[in-house]
């Protein structure tokens, strides 16, 4: 899979009562910026939990844990 064909992922923010989409490339540092310039560095964004909890399995999976 290439650069061009992975997913954006979604990220949120419950404090700011938003919802994005971010490539998959740029999605740790959009989500560090936004914290430091909106929240004082706290981790309030964040990738989805249900994305996360998805790509965790699939790790998972393909490490033979599961």
């Amino acid at each position: 899979m290439t650069d061009d064909e992975l997913p954006d992922i979604p990220v949120i923010c419950t404090d700011c009562d938003t919802r994005t989409s971010v490539a998959f490339d740029e999605v740790e540092a959009a989500v560090e910026r936004h914290n430091e310039q909106l929240h004082d560095g706290e981790a309030v964004a964040q990738v989805d939990p249900e994305v996360m909890e998805v790509l965790a399995d699939r790790v998972a999976e393909d490490l033979g844990l599961l």
